[in-house]
């Protein structure tokens, strides 16, 4: 019940930060609100009792997880194929780098043993792909780095879980075993990705043999597939705690097998295009809950531990010095590597070193560690310490940024436009309409639907309509044989003038032509498949 609860409670405050951000705060970044709402969660003493205590390997399992499979399936295996010296050289080399140079740097400038100061400097190598945008919103990041950054964030979570379990054995026993290390990581790495390759590739056999079964999943417009959903939902969840539980890397499985449905998703979305749109839009919708939820788990956290007076450093606040030490030196070693070894330029190695930036896996790392034989006072140096680097690395590049990276181009007239064209579209549909030999209340009542397409309808309006309806009698056959034939001659009446508009004038370009022709489309499927027939 606790968890459910929990779940219940950080959903709606994912859905409520989308709000604000969408109503009151568009220029922010919404993960930056969702941490605002975490950390008023936190702070209010009723909220707070309803979230359950941060367990990394449900945070990992049930919320990460997905996230790495979706942004997985949002990346063509082909890139990954082309890029693969690029990700190696980024996620061994430069991880190696950085969790050297951070260790030795939190040693030598804060004085812990070295076998603690590289725990702190394993756990601070990942990167978050979820948090770029965090930091880069409103600018244009080259596409060069964009690219760099999402295949490194993807891939180096398994080379920074590898070097802190190799931290921790040092720090229990007291030795480095580099052969057993060495082997932990190709069976690691190597592992998820021949264990997510294959079972995603048993997968996605097992839905195309379905969608081409006797069942009839093919094409079928009243069939909308609904096991191949549940087994699409349940594939990162299976794949990851199946990767674990044989010992491999479950990021690297998940993420793996979110390339391999890329291509799946490409190549059979017509095979049945209601259950392409459905989880298409199935995973917008867990994308953009479960980025908040992130985000909103982070700002709890923070908040947890900055006021729990038992998480401290026997009353030191050597915890500041750690958690600046460690950005700077994965920002310096970041830097150096690309522009001496990738031979980067020194303002686009500049824009990849701050762009890597510490979220979600960095915080369930640093709290695995507390299931360890790490004595408690130092398990809460690295929570602290941690949490500032999550922190340095979100505020400095998004205040650098503002100078190093140019404002995102934005048609300022291309809303205008847009809504014009669009207002234009839809009298022509509604002339239509007035024109076609039918009944007063036809013609009332599909004026409505057109203007609703524009949000030009009242809350009065609407409730007028509401009770119409809910008084009405069932439609039958006939009539709603009229309506469809109705509503198709008036979308494509709509159609009709902005391929006219997109032909004829410089008003619309082929992007705002997509945009409205897509709304034409969307609103005669949602009609003929709901508004008519039910």
């Amino acid at each position: 019940m606790g968890l459910l609860i929990s779940t219940a409670m950080l959903t709606v405050g994912a859905m409520v930060s989308i709000i604000i951000n969408r109503r009151w705060l568009p220029r922010l970044s919404v993960n930056y609100v969702s941490l605002l709402i975490g950390a008023m969660i936190a702070l209010v003493p009723v909220l707070n009792g309803l979230v359950a205590k941060f367990n990394s390997e449900v945070f990992i399992g049930l919320i990460v997880a997905p996230l790495l499979y979706f942004e997985g399936q949002n990346t063509r295996l082909n890139l990954v194929g082309r890029h693969v010296r690029e990700i190696i050289s980024l996620t061994i080399g430069m991880v190696v780098l950085c969790a050297v140079v951070a260790g030795l740097g939190t040693a030598i400038l804060a004085g812990v043993g070295l076998p603690l100061a590289f725990i702190l400097a394993a756990i601070s190598t990942p990167t978050d792909a979820t948090a770029t945008e965090s930091v880069t919103m409103g600018r244009e990041l080259p596409r060069r780095e964009q690219t760099s950054l999402k295949l490194e964030s993807l891939f180096n979570d398994a080379s920074g879980i590898i070097l802190l379990n190799m931290a921790i054995l040092w720090y229990i026993n007291g030795y480095v075993n580099y052969p057993q290390t060495l082997w932990n990581f190709i069976y690691s790495a190597g592992g998820g990705i021949v264990f997510g390759g294959l079972i995603s590739g048993v997968i996605v056999y097992f839905r195309q043999l379905m969608l081409r079964s006797k069942v009839n999943f093919i094409n079928n417009t009243y069939n909308n597939g609904t096991p191949l959903k549940v087994i699409y939902l349940m594939t990162p969840f299976v794949l990851y705690f199946g990767a674990e539980a044989i010992g491999v890397s479950g990021i690297i499985a998940v993420v793996f097998a979110g390339l391999v449905h890329n291509a799946e998703s490409e190549r059979s979305a017509l095979a049945n295009p209601q259950l392409a749109n459905d989880i298409f839009e199935l995973v917008g919708l867990l994308s953009d809950i479960l980025n908040g939820i992130v985000f909103i788990v982070l700002g709890i956290v923070l908040v947890r531990t900055t006021l729990d007076r038992s998480v401290s450093y026997d009353g030191s606040w050597i915890w500041v010095t750690i958690g600046i030490v460690l950005y700077v030196t994965n920002l310096l070693a970041r830097f150096a590597y690309v522009r001496w070894i990738r031979r980067l330029p020194r303002r686009e190695a500049w824009i990849f070193a701050l762009g890597g930036i510490h979220g979600a896996v960095t915080f369930a790392l640093a709290f695995t560690v507390a299931e360890t034989q790490v004595k408690t006072s130092d398990f809460n140096l690295v929570l602290m310490s941690e949490s500032l680097l999550i922190i340095l690395s979100l505020i400095v590049p998004t205040i650098v940024f503002r100078w190093l990276l140019p404002k995102t181009k934005v048609d300022a007239d291309a809303a205008t436009r847009m809504a014009t064209v669009r207002g234009q579209m839809i009298e022509v549909g509604v002339q239509t309409l007035w024109k076609m030999p039918t009944s007063q209340e036809f013609k009332a009542a599909v004026t409505f639907d057109l203007r609703s397409q524009n949000g030009h309808t009242s809350l009065r309006q609407f409730v007028s309509e509401w009770q119409r309806m809910v008084q009405h009698a069932e439609y039958t056959p006939d009539q709603i044989r009229e309506l469809t034939v109705i509503y198709r001659h008036v979308f494509q009446a709509e159609r009709d003038y902005l391929q006219q508009q997109y032909e004829a004038t410089a008003v619309l370009n082929e992007d705002l032509y997509n945009s409205l022709y897509r709304e034409i489309a969307m609103a005669e499927m949602v009609i003929l498949d709901y508004g008519v027939s039910k």
